[in-house]
């Protein structure tokens, strides 16, 4: 894997409800791109084997939350990008952690 990356969308919404539901569609989207992607609760890390697909989907999270209702939507991201490969994944950061 060359790529991953976690995000965290905050739609500009007053309503609880309606800010997860706009979290809701943004994680579907994400699950529909077929990409190993892991939800926590404050961000979505997702796993690609390139650079640009990642940038796409990235891009695609606050479209879709503007799709949903939201007129403004911040987000939090961050990337790791290793032409080469060998970007550590979800599992192996995540793994021993767990019981």
């Amino acid at each position: 894997m060359k790529a991953s990356a976690a995000i965290q969308v905050l739609p500009a919404v007053q309503e609880p409800e309606k800010m997860l539901e706009i979290v809701d569609a943004v994680i579907e989207y994400i699950k529909s791109t077929g990409f190993t992607y892991s939800v926590g609760p404050f961000e979505t890390t997702i796993e690609c084997d390139d650079y640009e697909p990642l940038m796409e989907v990235i891009k695609n999270c606050q479209l879709v939350a503007v799709r949903h209702g939201c007129k403004k939507v911040s987000a939090y991201i961050k990337v790791v990008y290793q032409p080469d490969g060998n970007v550590l994944s979800i599992h192996d950061k995540t793994e021993k952690y767990k019981s």
